[in-house]
């Protein structure tokens, strides 16, 4: 059955399946090893497997595959699959399971859901749009078809293969078929008659169905068709085409551009494109959105009233509309004031380390126009979302559809094997204690990764946290100091590894790691007590006033 598997999988044009092995997936394996149309990486741990397969599918819009054995090692994907089903990233997950035979008989790593046991049906159920568990091994002729058209619609699909279910014999005609993405089937005439009647300019916030249905470019033409200007959401910062100057934006939400609201306040409709436009990405819009007609097109409903129309690829659906926005008037907007848009202001910190602001600005001005860019949780991320623009030819990738740390290190290195161009992963210290060593995978395969850790020796955010809202009497997020980069290096020899505390001595050494032969990595030290550009910590009229009487605090212990 293994073998009917991928060679279906070649034939849909899956290139790569991230896992890691064992006793229940070996088979698997062993059929991948003898397909040359595939090639099976073994990461080091599931979660980053299964952020190898969800960032292998953001980079190139196709369908990212997972493999992980039973027990704790199919369990270790929830949380990577969980943020897969959140953002709708296209992902397979094939997860071996104990033999049939010892179903609810007590079996090592029975999750059949049989007699007391754990149900993996169950439990995958909640982080999937498909999940199905194969008994008769002939199933799977209807089966994986069935997974691979709902995971390209929009989401994790997960199979459920006993190991003894994949080494049985699967009869075959020796034709192989995957179900195409749907079209869309609703019409587009309100939508069309909405523009047409708009008294007044219109704003787009685009989100992340554009990535994934690789619409970048149709999307571009819908704007100047609409002589529209654009934001994008977070997630979602490379999917915009447009002119700086001219029309972008930037940024929604808690890490975005003030500017957003105000230009939703002049604007007679927003059209969102591709985004359900969730509170991380509409914070501060509320207010405008209800004052604005707001029109939607995309896979799934957005979170605020709309008129919406659905699609299941946008592509096609933006060009369509395109071709039939004719003799709409050119409300004319006014340009963007300045080539970046306006951003919030954090209040000035004096600490020791390297400020958020530098570094980005320092890394900016060296990344090449075609690399990629994924960004962690936490106030590196967010820095990192505010400041730093997506490269012109290159992917901007940051998981918010459940936010978990850790996810930039598999998914750059899933997005790195994909493009084979140089990937940049901005992560924090805390992110990189959690699964940072998967590091190891990108050394293994020389992979042009470089990770830029901001290393303030704590979960930073949850420290912001503390100050502002618990009076930074006490901490529990400050950690044992670290030097990450010498760590590394010493770990892993022959790899550029440095911890960098002088702001003259970054740029250089950034440009270095830019320029290495495969891995390399960069340890900015900063401050936990520095507030990123974060909304929500800026809203309080108190802020600055907490961030003094805090300083003083430790300054005390």
């Amino acid at each position: 059955m293994v073998d009917h598997v991928v060679d279906l999988l070649a034939a849909a044009g899956v290139s790569h399946v991230f896992g890691v092995d064992g006793a229940n997936i070996e088979d698997l394996y062993d059929a991948a090893h003898f397909c040359p149309d595939i090639t099976a990486v073994l990461a080091k741990h599931e979660f980053s497997a299964a952020t190898m397969a969800d960032g292998f599918s953001r980079a190139t819009a196709q369908l990212g595959v997972v493999a992980a054995t039973s027990g704790g090692g199919a369990l270790n994907l929830v949380a990577g699959l969980g943020e897969s089903y959140a953002s709708r990233v296209p992902v397979l997950a094939l997860v071996g399971q104990s033999p049939t035979s010892l179903d609810g008989r007590g079996g090592f790593q029975d999750t059949s859901g049989r007699n007391g046991s754990l149900d993996a049906e169950a439990l995958f159920s909640a982080v999937s749009v498909y999940s199905r568990r194969i008994i008769d091994p002939d199933d799977i002729r209807a089966a994986l078809p069935e997974a691979v058209a709902a995971a390209r619609a929009g989401g994790p699909a997960v199979l459920l293969l006993p190991k003894d279910v994949q080494q049985a014999t699967v009869p075959t005609n020796g034709v192989v078929r995957v179900n195409g993405r749907r079209r869309c089937a609703e019409d587009a005439e309100p939508i069309l008659r909405a523009l047409h009647e708009a008294s007044g300019p219109v704003t787009i916030i685009a989100g992340e169905q554009v990535a994934r249905d690789d619409a970048r470019g149709e999307l571009e033409r819908l704007r100047v068709a609409l002589h529209a200007r654009i934001a994008t959401v977070p997630d979602a910062k490379d999917v915009s085409r447009a002119p700086m100057a001219a029309a972008s934006l930037g940024v929604t939400g808690v890490m975005g551009h003030p500017g957003v609201a105000d230009a939703l306040r002049t604007s007679a409709v927003c059209l969102l494109v591709g985004t359900r436009l969730s509170v991380t990405a509409r914070a501060g819009l509320d207010e405008a959105l209800r004052e604005t007609c707001t029109l939607s097109i995309g896979s799934t409903t957005p979170y605020v009233p709309s008129i919406h129309l659905h699609t299941n690829d946008l592509r096609a659906s933006l060009a369509e509309l395109t071709r039939r926005l004719t003799n709409r008037p050119r409300w004319e907007v006014a340009a963007v004031d300045s080539t970046s848009p306006a951003e919030l202001t954090p209040p000035t910190h004096r600490g020791p380390g390297i400020r958020y602001r530098e570094a980005i600005s320092a890394l900016d001005a060296l990344l090449p126009d075609d690399a990629d860019i994924v960004v962690d949780a936490g106030n590196s991320g967010a820095a990192a979302i505010h400041h730093l623009p997506a490269r012109r030819d290159g992917r901007f990738v940051v998981a918010l559809g459940m936010g978990g740390m850790g996810y930039s290190f598999g998914a750059g290195i899933g997005m790195a094997f994909a493009r084979r161009r140089r990937t940049v992963i901005v992560a924090g210290d805390g992110s990189f204690f959690m699964h940072g060593l998967e590091l190891h995978t990108a050394i293994q395969h020389r992979l042009p990764v470089t990770l830029v850790l901001f290393n303030n020796n704590a979960h930073a955010m949850c420290v912001t946290r503390e100050k502002l809202y618990y009076t930074g009497r006490y901490t529990y997020n400050r950690f044992t100091e670290s030097n990450l980069g010498a760590g590394l290096a010493a770990m892993f020899p022959g790899l550029p590894a440095v911890d960098i505390s002088d702001p003259d001595a970054l740029g250089p050494a950034l440009r270095r790691a830019l320029e290495a032969d495969g891995p390399s990595v960069v340890t900015v030290e900063c401050s936990a007590d520095e507030i990123p550009p974060f909304a929500p910590f800026l809203d309080h009229d108190h802020v600055s006033t907490h961030h003094r009487r805090t300083e003083d605090v430790i300054a005390r212990t």
